[in-house]
């Protein structure tokens, strides 16, 4: 879905700021899945003259060139190099993530009881299941499958709602609105037809799952009905399909939102608004500054599986960033690199909640237009410092953006971001920083129009910047 609305804007900068944010609305809604938005990135970045690597070959970077490769198809690496880049100069970088909380399907996912089809899903990350009933939902990810002697990947999204999960009336529940805990195994399965209606449309055999029944391929482990809106989608056989990856997505769009459209309503606003506006400042950090006198490389980062610790091939947490770092360094270099280097981690920040406002600590309440929110944590479940805030600090300036402060209560648990695994691995210099938004790790968050300007433009800043904001730092760093 498209968004072209006509705002009632007095200002320049009023437009501006919608349109960016209009802009992030359709990268939204075109990025169910971790896949898609690196295929996103992908369009982003070779639209603007980036080269992509692979990571299995030799590479041949020059100086000013602009470059890109993905891990697994859901982690993506992008980096300028700069005109007068010598190895040991060290790295600009921004490092946010591509995933966020869903229901997978699971590998055997057909299931039948009491004359429905249902979907077997597992839940990855931290989500606030409870959102998830009721809800229009459909399926979306990767299938890949078998052209000719070689294995390719599709991606699919079925646009149109397929599946529900549907709350237990009151009647039989008195006490659902006192409480609510789902048993995410039993209570979590989606819907996807009856098996009378299946029978009467297609004539088949009864479908009801044996668990006996051995499976002869992929497909066959998932409901038929299932594979044929997968195979139409990719207008493939089923025989094709070697194996798939596929997790269930709201359908309804994100939108503008609120009374005077500042808000922002839809899902994985954590974290597609740091993944969308880390690519979106590095593209235009080299379209607004002189990269032919740039001494460093710029490097965006966005990784999957931080939702689940970042410890996979493609996480965080992996020897990824390391590797493509040392490629652009040499072995007597790249600890100097290191040592020279600055990470900003930009995932979500929590605002101020006005029905819950108790639980944030007093002095450090975000609102949700006030700026970018710079999160501390002296237990290092953020990576910020005084030197990394400080730095922070002064690239906002640059880019007239303001900057809130955020910790937790002593008496509430903290979440944290890839800032303190990249700092922790690679000895990096990092702060960590957040657009505020609602309702985080629901299936319809809430965030601000105005973040995707805020955001893209801090960043943008860091990259174009860094190089005279580090001289500034020098005896500290």
């Amino acid at each position: 879905m498209k968004f072209s609305f006509i705002f009632r804007s007095v200002s320049k900068m009023d437009s501006s700021i919608k349109d960016n944010a209009i802009k992030f609305l359709n990268f939204l809604n075109d990025n169910p899945t971790p896949y898609h938005v690196v295929e996103s990135a992908r369009k982003m970045l070779t639209q603007a003259g980036f080269q992509q690597l692979r990571i299995t070959e030799q590479w041949s970077v020059r100086n000013g060139g602009k470059y890109f490769l993905t891990k697994n198809e859901s982690t993506l690496m992008a980096f300028v190099v700069g005109g007068k880049y010598q190895n040991g100069n060290g790295f600009a970088v921004v490092g946010a993530h591509t995933d966020s909380p869903a229901l997978k399907v699971k590998l055997v996912s057909k299931k039948s009881k009491v004359g429905y089809l249902q979907v077997g899903v597992e839940c990855y990350g931290g989500g606030i299941w409870h959102t998830w009933f009721d809800r229009d939902l459909t399926v979306a990810g990767r299938v890949l499958l078998r052209q000719d002697d070689k294995v390719v990947q599709k991606l699919v999204h079925i646009k149109r709602p397929i599946l529900r999960i549907p709350n237990l009336a009151i009647h039989l529940n008195r006490e659902t609105n006192d409480k609510f805990s789902p048993n995410k195994e039993n209570h979590l399965v989606p819907i996807l037809a009856t098996v009378v209606q299946e029978q009467l449309i297609k004539g088949q055999k009864d479908v009801k799952c044996s668990k006996n029944e051995e499976n002869t391929n992929q497909a066959s482990k998932h409901h038929s009905l299932l594979v044929d809106l997968l195979t139409n989608e990719l207008k493939c056989n089923e025989e094709d399909i070697v194996d798939l990856e596929l997790v269930l997505a709201d359908t309804q769009p994100a939108v503008l939102g609120g009374a005077l459209e500042e808000f922002i309503f839809g899902g994985r606003l954590d974290n597609q608004v740091g993944a969308y506006c880390t690519i979106k400042g590095l593209i235009d950090s080299v379209d607004q500054s002189d990269i032919e006198n740039e001494t460093i490389v710029r490097m965006a980062c966005i990784y999957d599986h931080e939702e689940i610790g970042s410890e996979s091939a493609q996480g965080a947490a992996s020897s990824f960033t390391e590797h493509v770092m040392r490629r652009l360094n040499d072995s007597q270099t790249f600890e100097i690199a290191a040592a020279r280097s600055f990470m900003i981690s930009a995932d979500q920040a929590h605002a101020i909640h006005p029905n819950y406002s108790e639980m944030h600590e007093e002095n450090h309440r975000p609102s949700i237009n006030g700026g970018i929110v710079l999160k501390y944590n002296g237990n290092q479940r953020y990576a910020t410092n005084s030197i990394s805030a400080s730095i922070l600090r002064e690239s906002a300036r640059l880019a007239n953006v303001k900057v809130q402060d955020f910790m937790v209560k002593n008496d509430c648990p903290c979440g944290s971001t890839i800032g303190p695994i990249l700092a922790a691995k690679l000895g990096l210099t990092t702060v960590d920083i957040g657009a505020p938004q609602l309702s985080m790790h629901s299936i319809r968050e809430c965030g601000s129009s105005a973040s995707i300007t805020q955001m893209t433009n801090v960043l943008s800043s860091f990259y174009s910047n860094f190089t005279k904001i580090r001289n500034m730092f020098s005896n500290v760093l």
